[in-house]
């Protein structure tokens, strides 16, 4: 992911953003060391964002698609009350794993459901509302999972959808496969008259969206 705002605003935004947890340094190191892809962990600023969605939504029901290593569901589930609940989504056990051990230590693990398999699949199969759901899973099934996502979520709940200015490249006449996916995702969200949305430029781009009053 390359940055959209300048590193060193990147950096102050950072440092002006509360610390999480220790074991998040951890994690994050971890999950840089055993994977290819480690730019797809949210950090500090987004993963803070996301648990202030939790807490100011007083949401009880999350629904993550796209587990990862396990940073996005745990800042979530550290906000939940006693008896809230986050389903977690992927198909890499080997990274879901990762995720659960960090999840036990942060002593979130009773409040998070790991599911593994196709994430559309799964949805299917669940029972809503959510009060929350969080995209950042792989960009061609943005679309796919929005869909099924939204007859789950709640009357007032929240869908949101990371990695929607993918490093900038959005605006790019001459796209690559993934760039143009995750334009067909906005545009499909921009004229979707269901709902109302806010795209932000947190990180790699954030849309929020909800039903329509």
């Amino acid at each position: 992911m390359s940055p959209i705002v300048d590193p060193e605003v990147e950096d102050y935004a950072e440092a002006h953003t509360t610390p999480l947890p220790e074991l998040f340094d951890r994690l994050a190191a971890e999950t840089r060391e055993k994977t290819t892809l480690p730019q797809m962990m949210v950090g500090r600023t987004e993963g803070r964002f996301l648990g202030f969605l939790v807490r100011v939504r007083r949401a009880r029901r999350i629904l993550e698609l796209g587990t990862f290593t396990g940073y996005s569901s745990i800042c979530m589930a550290l906000e939940l009350p006693e008896d809230g609940h986050l389903i977690t989504c992927d198909v890499n056990e080997e990274t879901t794993e990762i995720a659960r051990r960090y999840a036990a230590e942060a002593g979130v693990i009773d409040r998070i459901d790991y599911r593994l398999g196709p994430a559309a699949e799964t949805v299917g199969g669940l029972e809503g509302p959510f009060d929350l759901v969080f995209i950042d899973a792989d960009k061609a099934g943005y679309i796919e999972y929005y869909e099924a996502a939204l007859p789950k979520l709640a009357e007032d709940g929240l869908i949101v959808a990371d990695n929607v200015l993918w490093s900038g490249r959005v605006v790019e006449a001459d796209a690559d496969d993934s760039t143009r996916e995750i334009q067909r995702f906005n545009e499909h969200i921009r004229r979707d008259e269901r709902v109302e949305s806010v795209m932000l430029s947190v990180r790699d781009g954030m849309t929020l969206i909800r039903r329509r009053s």
